[in-house]
Parts: C-alpha cells; sequence; structure tokens
C-alpha cells in the first residue's frame, strides 16, 4: 500500500514508524509539524492535515499509538458500529496481554486482552472488538445491572447481533461480570424483550405475580403496520409499555391513533413508563389482573413478596364488584 493510500485508510493519520518506512526522514517529520502542516495527536502520531481531528481520525490516532494488535473497543467499538450514540469522553483501545504500553496516553483508556486474537474484527476499520465481545466487554465493566441489561437490549434492539450469537460468545468466556443475570435475559429477549423496560414487564409484573404470559413485539398488519409491545390476544388486551424515545411529538400521536384503533377493534389498552414498571410493579400488576379477569381470565394472581398488595387489591375489588347497587 502506498503512501496516499495509506492515508485514505487511516483517515489521514500516521505513525512515525509508517512515515519512516513510506521514506520521510526524521528532520523532514519535524519540519512538518513545525510549519503546522501536520499536527501531533499523540507521541509518534501525526494527522497529516490541519484543524480540528475528526473522531475517526482520533480512534485511528489512538490506535497507532497504542501500537500493534491494538483494536477499538468498549464504548469506543460500540459507537463506531452504532451501538451507541455518544462516544463519550475517552477513547477505548484493547491491546495483547503480552504487550504493555508504556506512558499515559491523553484522553485515551487502554484495555488488555489474552483473547484479542480471537475478538478482533477481522475486517472492520478503523480496528475493533467484533460487536458480541464489545457488547460483552460493556457488561464487564458495568457497575449496575441495568447497565448491562441495556447494552445486550441495544445491540440486539438495533439488529447488530442476536442472543443466540451473544450466548454462543458468553459460553467462550471464562469469567465475566453478571453471567447468571446474563444468560437468563439472553433467554427472554429471545423471546421478543427489547429493552430494559419490557425485561422488568416480564420479569416483576408478570412473572412476580402469576400473570398471563404475553406475546412481546407482536407485528400487527392493517391500514399500517404496527408492533405491539405486549399482547394477550385471548383476552383482547394489549400493554404499551413506553421509552423516551419515539413517544413525544409526532410519536405521542402515532400511540394515540394506535390505541384508538385498538379500541375500536374491541381491544384494551394499558400503558405505562419507567416510572411505573421500575417503581410500583405490583400496582401495574393489580391493574393487568383486573383487566384480565373482566376479559375471561379465570386465574388468580399471587403475592411477590410478603409486603406485596396484590392479592389483597383483588380480592377487594371482587367485593366490590360483588356489592348489590343501592
Amino acid at each position: 500500500m502506498d503512501f496516499d493510500d495509506l492515508l485514505a485508510a487511516q483517515r489521514g493519520v500516521v505513525s512515525r514508524a509508517q512515515a519512516l518506512a513510506a521514506g520521510f526522514t526524521v528532520d523532514r517529520i519535524k519540519w512538518l509539524v513545525r510549519s503546522l502542516r501536520w499536527q501531533q495527536v499523540h507521541a509518534h502520531t501525526f494527522a497529516t492535515f490541519t484543524g480540528s481531528v475528526p473522531y475517526e481520525a482520533q480512534v485511528w490516532a489512538a490506535i497507532l499509538r497504542a501500537g500493534p494488535g491494538a483494536v477499538a473497543s468498549h464504548r469506543t467499538a460500540a459507537h463506531l458500529d452504532g451501538l451507541c450514540d455518544d462516544p463519550g469522553p475517552v477513547i477505548h483501545v484493547t491491546i495483547p496481554a503480552d504487550r504493555y504500553v508504556g506512558g499515559k496516553i491523553d484522553g485515551v483508556r487502554v484495555h488488555y486482552a489474552h483473547r484479542l486474537p480471537r475478538t478482533r474484527h477481522p475486517a472492520a476499520t478503523p480496528p475493533r472488538t467484533r460487536v458480541d465481545e464489545t457488547v460483552l466487554d460493556l457488561v464487564d465493566v458495568a457497575t449496575h445491572p441495568r447497565d448491562a441489561e441495556t447494552w445486550v437490549t441495544a445491540a440486539c434492539q438495533r439488529r447488530l447481533t442476536t442472543p443466540e450469537r451473544l450466548a454462543d460468545a458468553l459460553g467462550r468466556r471464562k469469567k465475566i461480570r453478571w453471567r447468571p443475570m446474563i444468560e437468563a435475559m439472553l433467554a427472554d429477549v429471545a423471546d421478543g424483550a427489547q429493552s430494559p423496560l419490557e425485561l422488568r414487564h416480564l420479569r416483576r409484573v408478570e412473572r412476580a405475580h402469576g400473570l398471563p404470559t404475553g406475546r412481546r413485539q407482536r407485528r400487527s398488519a392493517g391500514h399500517r403496520v404496527i408492533w405491539i409491545d405486549v399482547d394477550y390476544p385471548e383476552h383482547h388486551l394489549r400493554v404499551e409499555l413506553d421509552g423516551r424515545v419515539g413517544h413525544a411529538g409526532e410519536g405521542r400521536f402515532r400511540d394515540h391513533h394506535r390505541d384508538n384503533h385498538a379500541t375500536v377493534d374491541g381491544h384494551a389498552t394499558l400503558r405505562y413508563g419507567h416510572a411505573d414498571i421500575f417503581g410500583n410493579p405490583c400496582t401495574v400488576a393489580a391493574e393487568h389482573a383486573r383487566v384480565l379477569r373482566t376479559r375471561g381470565w379465570t386465574g388468580r394472581p399471587r403475592s411477590c413478596g410478603p409486603s406485596c398488595p396484590v392479592p389483597m387489591i383483588i380480592k377487594e375489588t371482587g367485593r366490590q364488584d360483588a356489592m348489590p347497587l343501592s
């Protein structure tokens, strides 16, 4: 590869070793920097242009500074692959565990991995870890289980990977944080739960209270295709779980049209947000149970714990329904 092709591939960034191999001398490189034709990004790493350094060029500079075998990883790789919209303030690179990067690299965090030859993407540029491995790297450094859930569900929701592929990658790791939770979650994601909100509804509302299992992310075709978050088709009940994205402005009007259309077709719609599902799952379960029972469900909800009010709420509701009208 000639020097111009190398620069094009690396977004205009080059290491001193690459420049020397292309025929530049040390004095020539110093003059280019002093004359502001090139700019030094890190030690022995240069942008061969003036002005601001674009993000991908910054990533290339971090990789070249970290040395042979280095790849973008963690949140940096996630951003490059479209897994997250915000790359964060630090560029993450991973290098083989048998190497060591001396000195601090400003704005760069260096990770070390024994399995890097197997987790590196074979063709992506800038070099980075495979998507499945990126997700699991982020899970491994997550400090809260909800953060780990978010990475897994986002990767599947954005169709960057599948629960099956993540499970395969997880099986090849000897050590990883949150393993039992991730193994259980992948099964739930495979059943249609596409966000931490939907996982919470499945586990803390439905399962914890013995409610029927809804069909998740069901495609309903009519005049226009709609997706139903949770559907109980036998009881003509739909549940919509509203995150902050897609449910403001035009999204809110689409929700109203969808709810109205469902009502016309004889379906009831219950709608909840994060505060409901994470803050009051028992109250949500009680509302589900009330509506389901009026629509033919013959089961009875159960308590999820000593302080759960669901059985008492349902019992009191039954008494009120049985009271004669005066």
